[in-house]
């Protein structure tokens, strides 16, 4: 990989905006990453199949997608720091829903509040990079924002796994509902306007929207993103019951192992980033897509294995995951013209979430279990079709990569 670009060292605000940015998507992360952990608890306190347990995680995805497509009307109209905290807010009242869900409906309604206004938080933010960062910068930020995803597995699921162990399932909602909270405070205060984009504004919102739609070179980076998802939501809705009811491993046994295995994901995202910013981006994305193809076949034909095998086999597949998302994100902000970035991203982020819904559809449609307590069955097909997404991905990535370094 050829040494390609220089870092730029971050302003003293800039660093401030990083640590806000980064806890807002712990705590979106974490509302949306406690359902795979928590699924075999919910699947046998409310006695659902695997199919039912897929649109709990599909409804999210969709709901947050049609909101996208909305948020992306009004994305460069406004000042993205009140965007975040309305949408912000909203995410707050549909987690505490999900604490208050009493019943599979009632659950299922409270994740279609969620997504509509958390599903589109990552969206905002990513917007908000690429006003306040330069490109040489992005990789790091990226690389530090994703730390989000290690800190919630090595904190945040632990935690709310004991919490849910303890006393029921919804108590990780009450706890991420009281760190939201904080977290919307400090962003209140510390996070300046960002209004920058607004003078650049001349179409309608809905006119606006469609001439990012219908613009080619957009509609690659949006092609890249949702293959990018459909990867990542085929196999993690299952990953607690596979764990449990394939491999052997005891429920009580899954805090540390989600620990485990963010520890190493933290360790490894702000070499990553700066790797990203350092050296070709594509060629990074492409090593780690080989890393993740071998993982998933690997971990998708696990029989009863020990704890340690397990933990090793998620850490390599994880770092793959993480590994492909930083150069990839990085390269998609780059796609969009300033004036475009609030509804690109807006959009992205609604094709990567229903990508996703529709891959939590057909994850649970491949994967049967015959009852609460007995294996999952064609998890191994599941994972054959990760690796064909995988490498679609990488075909329609190279296509970004190319059209960036063009313009570049």
């Amino acid at each position: 990989m050829k040494q390609k670009e220089t870092s730029v060292a971050f302003s003293k605000y800039q660093v401030i905006a990083i640590v806000i940015l980064a806890l807002t998507q712990f705590s979106v992360v974490l509302d949306f990453m406690v359902m795979s952990p928590l699924g075999d608890l919910i699947m046998k306190n409310m006695k659902i199949a695997p199919s039912e347990f897929g649109v709990v995680v599909s409804c999210y995805a969709f709901s947050a997608g049609i909101s996208g497509f909305f948020t992306a009307t009004i994305a460069d109209k406004y000042d993205r720091k009140k965007l975040l905290l309305v949408f912000y807010s909203g995410f707050i009242v549909g987690t505490l829903l999900c604490g208050l869900a009493s019943n599979y409906w009632f659950l299922v309604s409270a994740r279609i509040v969620t997504g509509i206004f958390g599903g589109v938080i990552g969206s905002i933010s990513l917007a908000i990079v690429a006003d306040i960062f330069e490109l040489n910068q992005r990789g790091r930020v990226m690389g530090f924002l994703q730390m989000g995803f290690g800190i919630s597995q090595i904190l945040g699921i632990p935690i709310s796994l004991f919490l849910a162990t303890k006393w029921n399932w919804q108590a990780p909602f009450y706890l991420i509902v009281g760190l939201a909270i904080v977290i919307f405070t400090l962003s209140f205060f510390a996070l300046k306007p960002i209004v920058g984009h607004l003078s650049l504004q001349r179409d309608n919102p809905i006119k606006h929207m469609w001439k990012t739609i219908s613009n080619r070179n957009y509609r690659i980076g949006f092609l890249a993103t949702a293959f990018m998802s459909l990867g990542g939501y085929l196999m993690m809705p299952w990953g607690s019951s596979f764990s449990v009811n394939n491999v052997g491993i005891a429920q009580s046994d899954l805090p540390l192992m989600f620990m485990i295995i963010g520890l190493s994901t933290i360790s490894i995202m702000p070499i990553i980033g700066k790797l990203s910013d350092r050296f070709n981006k594509y060629s990074l994305f492409v090593a780690s897509s080989i890393v993740m193809i071998i993982s998933v076949v690997v971990y998708t034909n696990l029989g009863h294995v020990s704890f340690t095998v397990l933990v090793v086999v998620n850490m390599v597949m994880m770092a793959g995951i993480m590994a492909r998302m930083i150069p990839s994100q990085a390269l998609t902000t780059s796609v969009p013209e300033p004036k475009d970035r609030g509804a690109f991203m807006s959009i992205n982020s609604s094709l990567q979430q229903m990508a996703g819904g529709i891959a939590a559809l057909v994850g649970g449609a491949i994967v049967q279990q015959k009852n609460e307590f007995s294996p999952l069955e064609y998890f191994d097909t599941l994972g054959y079709v990760v690796i064909v997404v995988i490498s679609l991905n990488i075909f329609f990535t190279y296509r970004v990569y190319n059209f960036v370094k063009k313009r570049n």
